[in-house]
């Protein structure tokens, strides 16, 4: 049986991830900062018949992941599947208006997760010469967006460490691919649309097709962890209904 990580397993994209690659027979390990959010989405999974952990993590600490990743393996087994989508908003604002402080922690979860879940996981899986490792970029990790210095930074780095390891991993039988989604219709989106809009923007461009479904992210997560993708390492596919190229 395989064992898939998912972090921030409680949100709306993580849980529709969780639950589809339950649907697929994994076992699922969630991590989560919010335990009522985390434990509700290991509650749903094991509804559907599969084996759930929620251990409560902030991604952002290395001692934390490590203990986390630790914990996942000692109670369901070696993690075959990780899929590091724990991210944040942060505010919008002009640069030089954004909040040095809000920065910091865009950066420390958005992008410094997404390093320590690699440095964590993909050593373990490289040993055993077997895994496989999507990261939750965004659109924002190939253009730019008005007023959001701190995720859209952050986007850019998640996106630079998923091909750095990708080529880390090469020949190994690990592999690393990203998916870059528009927008989707999660409460991160709503946050982000209700601020540009209070101050006369919008995160969806004129034109744009409507948000995306989780489940639309997340059958392209499953795809990517599949064998079904074996040839397929340092990939970006975006999930934007062609958003990117307007």
């Amino acid at each position: 049986m395989s064992v898939a990580l998912v972090t921030g397993g409680g949100g709306g994209l993580g849980r529709a991830i969780a639950l589809r690659l339950a649907r697929d027979g994994a076992a699922i390990a969630l991590a989560d900062h919010d335990p009522a959010s985390g434990t509700e989405t290991a509650r749903l999974v094991e509804a559907a018949g599969r084996r759930a952990l929620f251990v409560r993590t902030d991604v952002s600490d290395s001692a934390g992941f490590a203990a986390c990743v630790a914990a996942v393996e000692g109670d369901l087994g070696p993690i075959t599947a990780f899929v590091s989508n724990a991210g944040i908003e942060g505010v919008v604002a002009p640069i030089d208006e954004y909040p040095d402080d809000v920065f910091d922690r865009v950066l420390a979860v958005n992008a410094k997760g997404t390093f320590l879940g690699l440095k964590h996981v993909l050593g373990r899986m490289r040993q055993r010469g077997a895994g496989s490792i999507v990261t939750i970029a965004s659109t924002s990790a190939i253009r730019g967006r008005a007023g959001l210095a701190g995720y859209v930074a952050a986007k850019h780095a998640v996106l630079g460490l998923t091909r750095v390891a990708a080529l880390d991993v090469q020949g190994t039988g690990v592999r690393v691919n990203a998916v870059l989604p528009g927008p989707i219709d999660t409460r991160m989106i709503h946050s982000l649309d209700a601020q540009a809009l209070s101050s006369g923007g919008a995160i969806r461009r004129a034109g744009q097709p409507t948000y995306g479904k989780p489940a639309d992210v997340a059958n392209v997560v499953a795809f990517l962890l599949s064998d079904e993708a074996a040839h397929v390492n340092g990939a970006a596919l975006t999930v934007d209904a062609a958003a990117s190229v307007l």
